[in-house]
């Protein structure tokens, strides 16, 4: 019986830290994604000295073929970038979406992530919290 409760217990721990890692995981293949499109949107924004009004004006293809396993698509508006989760993503993060934001300092271009808070912290990657 101790045997069962100690399996139980360790039960009781390891699968919300197994469901958290797979999230993490599921969120990270959208950043993934994302990258090739993070870099048409700064070469856009280097040669035009603005961001692209959308996937077409970055020379992208349309949202939905930025997909994935978890990713439904990835879709460019100004210096936004969204990715939404969808497809077999897990139930906490389907249908909803994380952006990145491009902010110029500088002449340097760097990137905010930002999930609106609707996905908890501790599903997001370090660079998203």
């Amino acid at each position: 019986m101790i045997v069962v409760a100690i399996i139980g217990i360790l039960a009781m721990i390891a699968i919300p830290a197994y469901q958290r890692y797979t999230i993490r995981a599921q969120i990270a293949e959208g950043l993934n994604l994302a990258s090739p499109i993070q870099l048409a949107v700064a070469a856009f924004s280097n040669d035009n000295g603005t961001y692209p009004a959308n996937n077409g004006a970055a020379a992208l293809q349309v949202p939905s073929n930025y997909s994935g396993k978890y990713v439904s698509s990835i879709s460019v508006n100004g210096a936004i970038i969204s990715i939404w989760y969808g497809n077999d993503a897990n139930a906490q993060i389907s249908g909803q979406t994380i952006t990145l934001t491009a902010t110029t300092q500088l002449g340097s271009l760097t990137w905010n992530c930002a999930s609106g808070g609707v996905i908890p912290p501790s599903h997001l990657p370090a660079i998203c919290r």
